[in-house]
Parts: C-alpha cells; structure tokens; sequence
C-alpha cells in the first residue's frame, strides 16, 4: 500500500499525467523523488515541486484515500497484482486507477472492447448488444465506456448474459456520465468494474476522453466497432488499439448510412469484418456455447413477406423473441442484403 500511496501522491500532484510519472519511476523509488522534488526540474513543475515540499501533495493524497473509502472506491496502484495486465503494457499506464467493482487479474487474452457511435441506430445498437451479450456468454470480459448508445448497448449485452463488463469513465468514479446510466453503472459493478484515472470528484471534460480511450483499447486483446461515422471518437479507440499492437474489428453498414462510414473505411484499410458474435469468436480463437434459443435468420425471414412490410411487433408476435435478439438478427440480414428497412421502421425481404 506504501507504494500505492507514492503513486498516488504523484499522480495527484499539478500538471503531472501518467507519463511523468513512469518517467520518475524509471529514475528509481517513488520516495526519494517525493522526498527530493527539487532533483527532477525537468518532471515537475514548480508547483509541484512546492507541493511536494509543504506536505500538501502528501496531505491531499490522504484525504483521496479517506474520500475513496466513503464511496466504496479502491485506488489500484500500477504495481499491484491485480492492476489490469493490459494497461501495463501500454505505453502510458496510469499510476493508479480507481474501481467500483473487482479487477481481476490475468484478463488481457479474456477481454475485448466494444464501442461505436454515442447517436447509434436501433439495428446498430441491437447488434452490439447481441455481440456483447454472445461474447460475455462464451467467458469474454467486455469493455466499453458507458457512454450512450453503442457503449450502452455493449455493457447491456454482457450483463444479459450474467457474464463480466467493465465500463471505463473519462470522469471520476462518483460522477457517472451521462446521468441515466447512473443505475447501469451499479448493475456492472456486481459483476465486474467501473473505473478511472481520474481523481474523484472530476468532471467529463472533453480532453478526458482520448486518455480514456487507450484504457478501453488497452485492456483486453481486441477492439470491435459497431457503428462509427467518419469523425467518430470510437475511432480514437481504434488509434489507441493500433498503436499498441490490439486487433481491430469492424461492423459493416449500407454505404449511404452516415454512421456506416467510419466502419466501412476501416474494413476497407485491413479491420476484420464482423456481422456477429461468431465472427469475433473465430478471429479470436474463442468457442462460443451453442445457442439453441437463437433467433434463425431463416425463421425471421419466414416472417417476412417481400410485398408487404412487417412492423417489430408483427415480427416479434410471429417469432415470439425478445426484441433486443430479434433487433439483433435483423441488423445481420440488413448487412447482408437479405432485408430492408423502412421508415417506421418496418420491414421486408429483399
């Protein structure tokens, strides 16, 4: 805990990210630097370095582990067991991080990222959702950023299957955004971990999220995108993923769907082609368990006539599913041209 505490004694300190602090750990013990600040002009700022000296970094970090305890927080230092596997490999691993919920160790090559657009489609987000929910079924940890939409979709997915999420925040644990996914939050906490780099108490702050962003890539051994249109900040997670020698995966869309084109160009530059759960499975060399209950794409079709459009309530009284698994198959038959959709949105066979 001693060195945990260093670690977050400099994280704490102004103007001093995680890359300052693995530099000063490479000069040797966190101590001396916080003992001596005055040999390392070159990494900390002169505020810092007064900090440092007064007793008021020491005294802060105190008072953030008092504060973590009263919410049920832990602060997870970059040396302990159980710190994430894959975020210490990458180039900048946070000094600390803190959890709601459980790490577990040796997560690397059983977690995969899921993300994609925050103003997702309902046929993108069910299929998110149902790739997640596979995944997590089959022992896949899934991680994602709890922001609205795709992220939503994929920690949904997961807990469907009673199976692991992490949600990684670009905002302190205690200030969970956006709002409504407050109660998601403490549903992925039972079973895996909401956690940050950020201190407690900051605010989601635009310059926040590409840091998030690596952690998410970071993580686990692949990143998969559902949707993303050409400027989308899922594909700062793609960056993140490429730099550090992560798969990448992407969901195919119609070339006229705005949030189609982000994805469709990096199938076009090398990402594999994923139209569902076992798509990823077998990039990944994962068995997926069978899934008797699965809607059948030919029992979907058989619902659909090719004259007259079908409603997702028509569908769902002649396939009798739920509308999340059946959302899900439909999205894959509109990949492959075998349905189209129409506004409403209803439905017919190519």
């Amino acid at each position: 805990m001693d060195e945990t505490f260093d670690l977050l004694t400099i994280a704490l300190l102004p103007g001093v990210g995680a890359r300052t602090a693995r530099d000063l750990s490479a000069r040797g013990p966190l101590r001396e630097a916080i003992r001596r600040p005055e040999d390392h002009p070159d990494l900390l700022s002169p505020a810092a370095r007064a900090a440092l000296r007064s007793g008021a970094a020491r005294a802060r970090a105190e008072g953030e582990l008092l504060a973590a305890g009263r919410h049920g927080v832990r602060v997870v230092g970059r040396d302990e067991p159980d710190y994430p596997e894959g975020l210490r490999r990458i180039y900048d691993p946070p000094a600390v991080l803190y959890v709601r919920g459980r790490l577990v160790a040796g997560e690397l090559d059983r977690a995969i990222a899921v993300v994609g657009s925050r103003a997702a489609t309902p046929a993108g987000a069910a299929l998110a959702r149902g790739i997640a929910r596979d995944l997590a079924a089959a022992g896949l940890t899934i991680v994602s950023g709890l922001a609205r939409g795709i992220d939503t979709a994929a920690h949904r997915g997961a807990l469907d299957a009673g199976g692991r999420t992490v949600a990684v925040l670009g905002s302190g644990v205690d200030r969970v955004y956006p709002d409504e996914n407050a109660g998601l939050a403490d549903a992925i906490v039972r079973t895996g971990a909401v956690v940050s780099e950020f201190p407690l108490g900051a605010a989601p702050d635009r310059k926040h999220f590409p840091r998030r962003n690596r952690l998410i890539a970071g993580w686990g051994r692949a990143v998969v995108v559902a949707e993303a249109a050409e400027k989308s900040g899922a594909l700062g997670t793609v960056r993140a993923a490429l730099d550090e020698g992560r798969d990448v995966m992407a969901v195919p869309g119609h070339p006229g769907q705005a949030n189609a084109a982000g994805t469709n160009r990096l199938i076009r530059e090398g990402a594999a082609l994923v139209r569902d759960a076992r798509d990823v499975a077998d990039e990944l060399g994962v068995d997926l368990p069978s899934r008797r209950e699965a809607v059948d794409e030919d029992e979907v079709l058989g619902a659909l006539a090719r004259d007259v459009p079908s409603s997702l309530e028509d569908l769902q009284t002649r396939c009798g599913r739920a509308l999340p698994e059946l959302l899900s198959r439909l999205a894959v038959l509109e990949v492959g041209a075998r349905v189209r959709r129409l506004p409403g949105p209803r439905f017919v066979r190519s």
